[in-house]
């Protein structure tokens, strides 16, 4: 993040922005948020955010006209009189966040912009960038929240040690890294899946079970059927490994 923002030179490789290397003209149109906060703290909010976007380029009423939007949105205009030491971590984080977008941006680089934030604060949050990225501004963030991270982003970069693990979509990531895993929860005890051919058990408990297919059965249509003819099914469904599990497999 720091080599595409300029603040420190690459050992090797590009960085290009739409085809082409980046200048420091295209880099000062970026927002960034760095994971450690660098307000400051004995600055009010509201003017804290205005002074930024003027620094930015922005003349004072539409940096005040951008900054109360964006902390409206957040959900931090009551605050806007308040020095940044007074409000908890997560508005803080929150702020940070207005401070990386006042100046509508062309990009977002984000590092953990989700931390500290309780539930609330994360949708307020989610709700923002999601906003930014349907109007077209990429938003590049990373996160150890995984959950959040596929809630998120279309596309995913595992990266190790410095190194790429596993990167693609997140429908390419599930494909690559699925197995023919199922769940089927049904209205009686699943006991019986386990006598079904080509079924290699992983768990069942009572009405519920989930299963892996080992190729040498009917597959799982087979299953559904049987099922059917003993009795109700209340869902049959794949399971789909999420974030968490495909981050621990590349890694």
């Amino acid at each position: 993040m720091r080599i595409v923002l300029g603040v420190l030179a690459a050992h090797g490789g590009t960085v290009t922005w739409r085809g082409r290397p980046m200048t420091p003209a295209q880099r000062r149109r970026f927002g960034y948020m760095p994971e450690e906060r660098g307000l400051y703290p004995k600055m009010k909010v509201g003017e804290q955010i205005t002074w930024l976007g003027r620094m930015h380029g922005l003349g004072d009423a539409a940096a005040r006209t951008a900054t109360a939007r964006l902390l409206e949105q957040l959900e931090l205009a009551d605050r806007a009189g308040d020095r940044l030491e007074e409000l908890s971590l997560g508005n803080q984080q929150r702020a940070q966040v207005a401070a990386a977008l006042v100046h509508h941006p062309d990009m977002l680089i984000l590092d953990e912009p989700f931390s500290g934030l309780d539930p609330l604060a994360v949708d307020i949050v989610l709700g923002v960038l999601r906003e930014r990225a349907a109007a077209g501004v990429p938003v590049l963030f990373s996160s150890h929240q995984l959950p959040l991270v596929e809630r998120l982003c279309d596309d995913v970069v595992i990266i190790s040690g410095g190194v790429i693990k596993a990167s693609g979509t997140r429908e390419e990531l599930h494909a690559r890294y699925g197995t023919a895993r199922f769940e089927i929860v049904v209205g009686g005890d699943a006991g019986w899946v386990r006598d079904e051919p080509g079924v290699d058990i992983v768990e069942v408990d009572g009405p519920r079970a989930v299963f892996d297919l080992t190729g040498d059965g009917g597959g799982e249509q087979w299953v559904l059927a049987s099922a059917l003819r003993r009795g109700e099914v209340r869902s049959f469904v794949p399971v789909v490994p999420s974030l968490e599990e495909i981050f621990k497999e590349a890694v």
